[in-house]
């Protein structure tokens, strides 16, 4: 049975049902959405699996409106793709060269960002990014199921993204958030063990920008990326 046919995924048939324009309308898109996204990194729909619109609406127990406006979200977000006559299909996993490539373009762009923002920042920046990395230090990392650590992948993306922006270089910012990285490397399902050095990273990362250190800000981010890049590779994503 493919997976977006799961009796697992059912809600109540009234959910979403004659539901109006405004705060309740974007209150079930964004919820249709996350379900969605969900599913795709858990891999309940899988890899390369076609994705059925009204398959889904059944599923969830929702129109068929709200899960087109989820499918555009998700394709933005580089989860599914829209291709003529066959419609929507999750994309594929991360193969082990495009693990590298993603790597590779995040080098050439967060050491840069973290440099200018450790310049650039405004103190209300400075401030966004110090919380972020602390409430990171709340949340359980990526084990388990995707809504056990959304939270926490949400606010690692969040983090990258402050920094580029604090980098007050507005292309530069957009190529990083348009990377997506984070939900294509949480995809992979890697497990982050007790002792895993990503929060020590962040902080070290952190020090160097509030302290106006763009050589030294530059220099973590990049270290912090590599060894990103060493962890992953660990797990060994398909090739």
């Amino acid at each position: 049975m493919p997976p977006q046919e799961s009796s697992s995924a059912r809600a109540p048939e009234s959910e979403g049902r004659g539901q109006s324009a405004g705060p309740g309308r974007q209150a079930l898109s964004d919820s249709v959405y996350e379900r969605i996204k969900a599913m795709v990194m858990d891999h309940e729909i899988a890899p390369g699996a076609r994705v059925g619109i009204e398959a889904l609406s059944r599923a969830l127990g929702v129109s068929p409106t709200p899960v087109r406006e989820a499918l555009a979200r998700l394709e933005s977000d580089g989860l599914v793709v829209k291709r003529s006559l066959s419609g929507y299909r999750a994309t594929e996993l991360l193969t082990r060269e495009g693990l590298e490539e993603l790597f590779e373009m995040r080098l050439l762009l967060e050491p840069r960002a973290a440099a200018l923002a450790a310049v650039n920042a405004t103190e209300e920046q400075l401030d966004v990014i110090e919380r972020l990395v602390e409430e990171m230090q709340t949340h359980p990392g990526p084990t388990g199921r995707y809504a056990d650590y959304r939270d926490f992948a949400a606010l690692d993306q969040r983090f990258h993204d402050a920094i580029a922006v604090a980098s007050q270089r507005s292309l530069l910012a957009d190529a990083v958030e348009r990377l997506h990285s984070h939900l294509h490397v949480f995809r992979l399902r890697s497990v982050r063990s007790a002792d895993d050095p990503t929060l020590a990273e962040h902080e070290r990362l952190v020090h160097a920008i509030l302290r106006r250190k763009p050589d030294r800000a530059a220099e973590a981010m990049a270290e912090h990326l590599t060894r990103s890049l060493r962890r992953q590779l660990t797990q060994d994503p398909k090739s």
